[in-house]
């Protein structure tokens, strides 16, 4: 094996690394002693400095690697690039606006988290082989139980993180029992090698086996109704930066590699949930978990008075919209319509999150109540929530009306199929939920434009480097929503590129 062939294809992720420990470093010497807003700033300085140079890597790296590099463990193409550099990008905006926190005084050991979190995503992301997409996913996950109990003046926080430790250990033993029956079977590691050795007229009971096991660690990952239990605590307590990254970064990363696995992995075992058209497979499971995170997610999201839990039941309802697309038979239009919904996504759920950490900071609460009268208090900020909120409803011409409307829409139209029409029992229950989702969304606008802020509320101070990173966040919503092309065509011509 050539090592230094290796090192150039790991470029962006060595960069990373190397930024992670210089912003160890950095806060533990030159920094230390200094006051904990300027320690903040040279650490997402030299974060977004290590995000920038690593993404500048992967459009001047290598093309694409070798067919069959190292059985799969490692794969760059335009497609991986393309899905790097929106996680680079998330991680950039989680440390932009970790800048006014004071939840940790240990500032060089989050920020070195958050880099090596990211760090997993990009090697996640990259593989097509099992023992290296757990190894991935492990280091992804033990950063994240670290970073939600960051806040050690919070005991939510240190609940939030037992519940995610405990809950995702179980996961992770699912999803490694559900690895070791598939190479078992098969005898291999790779995922396209995997597909040809199962590929049958029927499916071995182990297999079927194998399959619940994988889509229950995946399941957790995603936050996907029976296995989401751990993510209304964890969005509530964790420090509000360390949410927002999970919500966003871990998702796409989780759910592009859980796409891969499934289209890729279990291509032969798909089977099919169409309306009495049901063939044993991961389709009918996956149809079966979207239509329980769409209903649960929505309808208890009405109940809540904590816009972070409610932004946690709202993740879970989103978690089964996408999953609507993994079921697409047209496998380029379903990857399609799901990387540009978990990416649009992400991007409205950090603004969301910056906007509750802005009245967080200023009332010391997330209940509907804090948001009362923000409007006249922080007016720019207040129009950033509407857009925000209203593209989680799937409202035009925001991204995630258009991104809504992809989904169903290659799960319906399957051409050459013989029920082009199957998944319309799936898509009307999604339809009918995103009409629920959109009475709690407008409760938390209502408290905002409609209701009067309390006798001698001050106005919500912003700090100007907040306030743009909010108002870039939704303009780029609402340009995505107006000219989804400028996302979808790459995305298009990245995965026709990898050969999906």
């Amino acid at each position: 094996m050539n090592y230094s062939e290796l090192l150039a294809f790991i470029v962006p992720e060595t960069l990373l690394v190397l930024a992670a420990l210089g912003a160890l470093l950095i806060d533990l010497t030159t920094m230390r002693g200094r006051p904990l807003n300027e320690r903040m700033k040279w650490a997402m300085g030299l974060s977004c400095l290590g995000c920038g140079v690593a993404a500048a890597a992967c459009f001047l790296g290598a093309e694409t690697t070798p067919t069959g590099y190292l059985d799969g463990m490692f794969v760059f193409n335009p497609l991986t690039r393309l899905v790097k550099i929106v996680i680079l990008l998330l991680t950039a905006i989680t440390a932009i606006l970790s800048v006014d926190s004071k939840f940790t005084e240990h500032v060089g050991e989050y920020f070195a988290l958050l880099l090596l979190a990211t760090v997993g995503m990009m090697f996640l992301v990259s593989s097509e082989n099992i023992l290296l997409i757990f190894i991935s996913l492990e280091l992804l996950s033990l950063c994240l139980y670290v970073m939600t109990a960051f806040n050690k003046q919070n005991i939510q926080s240190a609940e939030a993180a037992l519940k995610y430790f405990l809950f995702g250990g179980m996961a992770a033993a699912f999803l490694l029992f559900g690895l070791s029956l598939v190479y078992g079977l098969s005898g291999e590691i790779n995922l396209t090698k995997i597909a040809a050795k199962i590929a049958g007229p029927k499916l071995d009971p182990l297999l079927v086996l194998a399959l619940l096991m994988v889509v229950i660690g995946f399941g957790f990952k995603v936050a996907a109704v029976p296995f989401h239990l751990w993510a209304p605590d964890t969005y509530q307590g964790a420090p509000l930066p360390s949410a927002a990254f999970i919500a966003s970064g871990s998702k796409v990363a989780s759910f592009f590699i859980l796409a891969k696995v499934m289209i890729v992995g279990f291509a032969g075992a798909e089977g099919s949930g169409a309306w009495r058209g049901y063939l044993q497979g991961w389709m009918p499971v996956l149809a079966l978990v979207a239509a329980l995170s769409v209903v649960l997610g929505n309808l208890a999201a009405i109940a809540q008075t904590s816009v972070r839990r409610l932004l946690a039941y709202s993740a879970i309802a989103q978690a089964g919209y996408i999953l609507i697309g993994l079921l697409a038979n047209q496998r380029a239009d379903g990857l399609a319509s799901v990387l540009y919904y978990v990416t649009t996504y992400a991007l409205t759920t950090l603004g969301a999150f910056g906007v509750v950490a802005v009245v967080q900071e200023r009332t010391g609460d997330d209940k509907l109540s804090a948001f009362a009268g923000l409007s006249r208090r922080a007016p720019l900020v207040s129009f950033c929530m509407m857009i925000f909120l209203l593209s989680l409803a799937g409202i035009p011409p925001l991204a995630g009306f258009f991104g809504k409307f992809f989904l169903f829409k290659s799960a319906l139209f399957i051409q050459g199929a013989a029920q082009p029409l199957g998944l319309l029992w799936l898509v009307i229950l999604a339809l009918a939920m995103s009409a629920v989702s959109l009475y709690y969304y407008l409760q938390v606008l209502k408290q905002i434009y409609v209701i009067e802020a309390p006798t001698g509320a001050e106005s919500a101070k912003v700090t100007p480097l907040a306030r743009t990173i909010l108002l870039l966040l939704a303009l780029a919503i609402v340009i995505l929503g107006s000219a989804p092309n400028l996302l979808l065509e790459p995305l298009t011509s990245a995965i026709k590129a990898a050969g999906f």
